[in-house]
C-alpha cells in the first residue's frame, strides 16, 4: 500500500513552530512552501541571498568549496532551524555551497521581509539570536572534531545529527556523498559503513543508510555529537531531538 504524503505546514519546522500566535501571524502571510530535491545547489559560494529556508524534512549541507573542487561540510540545517539568514545579515552574500542532501519541502521568506520581522518583532529576533548562537557552537564543535576525532567516530556523529532531523531509520545517504561531508576517500566511508554494519548499528541499501541500533550508534560516535544536541536543548529546547 502507497505511503500517504502529509500535506507539508509551515509549522513542520521546529523553529517555526515554537513562536507565539502573534509573532507566527505576522510571518505566515510572506511565507510559501517549496520542494527540495536532492543534489540541488540553492546558492554557490558568493552568490546574493534572496530568501530565508525553514526545512520541514529537507536536509541543507553548507560546505565549503576547494580549488580543486573538493568539498567539506560547514553545517548542516534541517527542521531544527533556518538558513539563508545568518550570513546575510549585511553583505547578503553566501559563505559557501548551500546543497539540499536529502529531499524534501521547506517555508521560505524573502530576506527583506525576514528583516521586517526581526525588526518589528523582538520574539522572531530573539529565536533567531538564539539558533545563530547554536549553529555557531555547532560549527566550532564540528571544526574541533575534524581535527582529532577519527572517521568512524565523524560518520556516526554524521549519521546521528541526519536521523534527528529525518525522524526515521532510513536515511538516503550514499557513500560518495558521507566522503564528501566528512572530506575523506569514498573507499574510506565504504570500509566504516561496512564496519557499521558488521557490528549492527546499521544496515546498508541501494544509496540509503538504516539505523539499526541508535543506542550503540551514540556510543560509538565521538563526545561531539552530545555536546552540539545539549547545546540545541540549552537555547532551542524541543527543537533538535527527534518528537
Amino acid at each position: 500500500m502507497a505511503q500517504v504524503r502529509k500535506t507539508p505546514q509551515h509549522r513542520d519546522n521546529r523553529l517555526l513552530a515554537t513562536l507565539t500566535p502573534d509573532d507566527f501571524a505576522f510571518l505566515e502571510p510572506h511565507l510559501t512552501t517549496i520542494d527540495l530535491k536532492r543534489g540541488e545547489t540553492l546558492y554557490e559560494t558568493g552568490e546574493t541571498i534572496a530568501h530565508t529556508y525553514f526545512p520541514h524534512d529537507a536536509m541543507v549541507s553548507l560546505v565549503t568549496v576547494m580549488h580543486d573542487g573538493k568539498t567539506v561540510e560547514m553545517a548542516t540545517f534541517g527542521c531544527e532551524g533556518l538558513f539563508g539568514l545568518v550570513s546575510a545579515f549585511v553583505t547578503r552574500r553566501s559563505f559557501g555551497r548551500y546543497i539540499v542532501q536529502m529531499s524534501g519541502t521547506a517555508s521560505r521568506i524573502e530576506l527583506g521581509k525576514m528583516h521586517e520581522a526581526m525588526a518589528a518583532r523582538p520574539n522572531i529576533q530573539r529565536l533567531v539570536l538564539l539558533f545563530s548562537e547554536a549553529l555557531l557552537a555547532q560549527t566550532l564543535q564540528t571544526v574541533a572534531c575534524n581535527a582529532v576525532h577519527g572517521v568512524e567516530a565523524r560518520c556516526c556523529r554524521w549519521i546521528l545529527m541526519s536521523h534527528d532531523r529525518a525522524g526515521q531509520p532510513d536515511l538516503p545517504l550514499t557513500h560518495e556523498f558521507l566522503a564528501e561531508m566528512l572530506g575523506v576517500q569514498r573507499s574510506t566511508v565504504s570500509d566504516v559503513a561496512r564496519a557499521l554494519q558488521d557490528k549492527g548499528l546499521i544496515r546498508q541499501g541501494r544509496g540509503v543508510i538504516t539505523v539499526t541500533d541508535r543506542r550503540s550508534l551514540e556510543e560509538t560516535a565521538c563526545e561531539c555529537y552530545g555536546i552540539i544536541r545539549q547545546k540545541f536543548q540549552q537555547l532551542l529546547p524541543n527543537t533538535y531531538e527527534r518528537g
